[in-house]
């Protein structure tokens, strides 16, 4: 017997490349280009370095309370954790227990896949349609429960909440998650749904919209019981998830809304001007509603295109998968980094 059989061997999820040192454009792991809030500044620099001894609060009280107040839900449906990742991975602990396949995507966040693996949780990967498309008909379905995000992701592509609802309507004995990472940049989010739907859980981010991906903060809100459930397995696993420092700047980034309407709008307006120069360049793909595109050259492979970019220091990020790997995934940046984007795409193309 060799304790080599007993190690638990899973395909880990690969993210995006970080360059370290000189000066690149950063265009391929989906960051706001634009710094996080004024307050959060001041927010850590308020914290007391004698407080850094103590253990953060456990239940991140504050936080879910400044949440709670912005969505106007009570702080025990709102669950906070180390970014999406972290509470998606708890949701997947709680409440993917059957012996029924839980239900995402075939084109998707790709960590869907790494968790169910990770967990032994049985899957089924449902395809998109030809244009990308979530097909709601195709969730009707028996189902160990289902996760999607939306807009999805890498296509941009979003669903509107009628079509939430649909799904929520033929799958009313399974959780729902629905994985609004983007929401910000051009949809309207299903946690309203949420008082209706007792099986639904809504989860977000304050990585993209809120300029805080260094920090790790996300949350879902759900019903009291499903946020109770999934206290539980948190408080199993790790009562302390959450610094004080994440905490403090997560409360004052969701209390300044003025910056956030300012900073979300410029990534928007930046991102439209882009389909537009992508378009005359030669590009097209689905219509976006995030901060990033999903493009493919008419006549240049993707790959090519993503190699010659590199060379130049711009990163954008290529998927070398089955039905997209002709496809590129661009964050929106500055309008500045968007323009010499443009530029070197006008070199590699001419």
């Amino acid at each position: 017997m060799n304790f080599r059989e007993y190690i638990r061997k899973v395909e880990p999820y690969v993210p995006g490349e970080q360059p370290q040192g000189g000066r690149v454009i950063k265009l391929n792991t989906n960051e706001n280009p634009y710094p996080p809030s004024p307050a959060v500044q001041r927010a850590i620099e308020d914290i007391s370095p004698d407080s850094l001894k103590l253990y953060p609060d456990p239940d991140c009280s504050g936080l879910r309370q400044a949440l709670a107040a912005h969505f106007g839900v009570k702080e025990e449906q709102v669950f906070v954790g180390v970014g999406t990742d972290d509470v998606l991975a708890m949701a997947f602990m709680t409440f993917f227990n059957s012996d029924q396949p839980i239900l995402f995507p075939d084109i998707s966040y790709a960590f869907y896949e790494v968790w169910a693996n990770m967990l032994g949780i049985p899957f089924r990967k449902i395809p998109l349609s030809d244009d990308f498309r979530i097909c709601a008909g195709d969730y009707a379905c028996e189902n160990g429960g289902i996760v999607f995000p939306n807009p999805n992701a890498p296509t941009s592509i979003l669903e509107p909440v009628s079509f939430i609802e649909k799904i929520l309507c033929q799958n009313r004995d399974s959780i729902v998650i629905v994985d609004e990472a983007y929401i910000d940049f051009g949809g309207e989010s299903a946690i309203p749904l949420v008082e209706k739907y007792d099986n639904l859980l809504v989860t977000q981010t304050f990585s993209k919209s809120r300029s805080l991906a260094g920090m790790r903060v996300g949350f879902a809100v759900g019903s009291p019981e499903l946020i109770g459930y999934m206290m539980s397995v948190r408080n199993s696993y790790n009562s302390y998830t959450m610094n004080r420092t994440a905490l403090a700047a997560g409360i004052a980034a969701v209390q300044d809304q003025e910056y956030f309407d300012r900073t979300r709008n410029a990534v928007i307006r930046t991102r439209e001007q882009a389909v537009l120069r992508l378009k005359e360049l030669g590009f097209d793909g689905p219509e976006p509603a995030a901060n990033f595109l999903f493009v493919r050259h008419q006549t240049v492979p993707a790959k090519e295109i993503f190699g010659k970019l590199k060379e130049r220091g711009i990163f954008v990020r290529y998927f070398s998968k089955p039905r997209i790997d002709n496809y590129l995934r661009i964050t929106v940046g500055t309008d500045e980094e968007m323009e010499e984007l443009y530029a070197a795409l006008g070199e590699i193309l001419a």
